[in-house]
């Protein structure tokens, strides 16, 4: 792979496909898939993390859980149908011929299972939206965010390569070059911020999940 790119997101690219290329071989060919950034679509999954700050009000957090959990579009009732369908899929290719041998109804169950927990998770999230929007405005002293752990470990893409490319005005070509050697290195991947703490604390009940400003609750 050349060093030398004419743009981070270039760069970015190609260390992608050579990762791909990695763990696929070369005989596999390469499956492109366009992920809007989080600015571009503020209603996706992506999107409401990304309102879904610390400084949101409760009202915005009330109101992107409820975006998540809304019986006609929301995120979580249409992935709950997926595994519904996943199962419904399997439920027609289950053979009961032999009793001590059923692979495919093991799998059916598995997807069962996963679909009554969705149906839980809804249940959890219906109720916890009505506690968002009762939290305090204002955040509390730190030392007791230290009795409960940080839940969030994923990084998204938009957490390591940023929502937005810097005006070129205001762009160091050099620090750009570095950037992309980087990049495209194999090594190179994705840096996880480090934690605050060498121990977790205990971990305490589960807090709901918080969203952002978005459309207008419904009454």
């Amino acid at each position: 792979m050349p060093e030398f790119y004419p743009s981070i997101g270039d760069a970015v690219g190609a260390a992608m496909q050579h990762n791909v290329r990695l763990a696929h071989g070369p005989d596999k060919p390469l499956q492109v898939r366009h992920l809007p950034s989080a600015a571009a679509d503020p209603y996706s999954v992506r999107g409401m993390i990304a309102r879904l700050t610390e400084d949101a009000t409760p009202n915005e957090v009330a109101g992107i859980i409820e975006e998540v959990n809304g019986a006609l579009v929301g995120a979580l009732p249409e992935l709950t149908e997926l595994v519904a369908a996943a199962a419904d899929w399997t439920r027609v290719r289950l053979a009961f011929d032999d009793p001590h041998h059923n692979p495919v109804f093991e799998t059916w169950t598995r997807l069962a299972a996963a679909h009554a927990m969705l149906g839980d998770v809804r249940e959890q999230l219906e109720v916890a939206e009505d506690g968002v929007a009762a939290c305090p405005v204002e955040r509390t002293d730190p030392r007791h965010h230290r009795m409960v752990n940080v839940l969030r470990s994923r990084e998204l893409l938009d957490d390591v390569f940023g929502t937005a490319p810097a005006p070129a005005s205001s762009r160091d070509p050099e620090v750009d070059r570095q950037r992309a050697a980087h990049a495209c290195s194999p090594q190179a991947g994705p840096r996880r911020p480090s934690s605050t703490t060498s121990t977790p604390p205990p971990t305490a009940p589960p807090p709901s999940v918080a969203r952002p400003a978005g459309r207008p609750r419904s009454p």
